[in-house]
């Protein structure tokens, strides 16, 4: 195959097929050229040493230059609001330490602190945030505490009855066992107004404080309102009175222990209460 043969097959150029420049080496490789916004036509006007593809300063045609990074959330913010929001983040900080120092006080063991400040750390834990439980206890409850509820009916007939006793803790349990989501009312509610009895009452029954007489209330309402749903008071009867009573059953030790074994269930037994007509009638839901 000749020369004529290899440049009538290579591919055509801008200015029509290259096979007429036989005057150039086999060897050598065409590298197209194309002016440019401040270039000349012709590759022997670009200054020496500088690259093609490597604009000069202040041509205009170079890359620009990525802008720094863009600040978001607080930083975005003027000084003014920063100053402000750093404040709000103080004061939220230092309420979160005082929380959980005061509630370590309530519940850690009586100290040198807790006897000094009792006042000021109830003040703060009571009634919102209050704790029923206490670390290093030494021991745990054993004993079964039942709070049960009876009514004094006023009969259509115009007579009054009694009812018998009604155990609203086992009615609780019955409603726990074999409950996978059990509510928060069916496992604490009465459990925790009877607790808030004892612990605002003295032995007479005889109310401690303002917290005392709410918890008096709070225990009375819940007691008529099982009662209402257990229909104690029959058809066309209102209830006028409640009686609580508390039994405590010791818990039998195991076998192996050398602890006595329980004695007979002792009973705590509180006066009769008045219920006011809106609360007898339907008042508490």
């Amino acid at each position: 195959m000749n020369a004529h043969d290899e440049d009538s097959n290579a591919p055509h150029g801008r200015h029509g097929p290259r096979g007429t420049d036989r005057h150039r080496s086999s060897g050598a490789t065409e590298v197209p050229f194309t002016a440019g916004a401040g270039e000349t036509g012709s590759a022997s006007a670009r200054p020496e040493g500088r690259s093609r593809h490597s604009p000069g300063p202040g041509d205009g045609s170079g890359p620009v230059p990525s802008p720094g990074p863009a600040r978001g959330g607080v930083a975005a913010l003027s000084v003014p609001y920063q100053v402000g929001v750093a404040l709000a983040l103080a004061v939220v900080a230092v309420a979160a330490c005082v929380h959980l120092g005061m509630v370590f006080l309530h519940v850690a063991p009586s100290n040198t602190v807790t006897k000094q400040h009792g006042k000021a750390i109830d003040d703060w834990i009571y009634p919102e945030f209050e704790q029923n439980w206490k670390l290093f206890a030494p021991n745990p409850l054993q004993q079964n505490i039942a709070v049960q509820a009876r009514a004094e009916i006023a009969a259509a007939d115009g007579g009054t009855r009694t009812t018998g006793w009604y155990d609203l803790s086992a009615e609780d349990g019955r409603a726990i066992e074999g409950n996978l989501l059990p509510s928060h009312t069916q496992q604490n509610a009465l459990r925790r107004a009877w607790d808030l009895y004892g612990l605002t009452h003295d032995s007479d029954n005889r109310p401690v404080g303002l917290r005392g007489v709410l918890a008096e209330h709070y225990l009375r309402r819940i007691v008529v309102l099982r009662l209402d749903r257990a229909r104690a008071a029959g058809a066309g009867g209102v209830v006028e009175r409640v009686q609580v009573r508390c039994r405590v059953t010791d818990v039998p030790p195991p076998k192996w222990s050398e602890e006595k074994a329980p004695g007979a269930p002792e009973y705590r037994l509180l006066p009769w209460w008045t219920v006011p007509a809106d609360e007898a009638r339907g008042g508490v839901r």
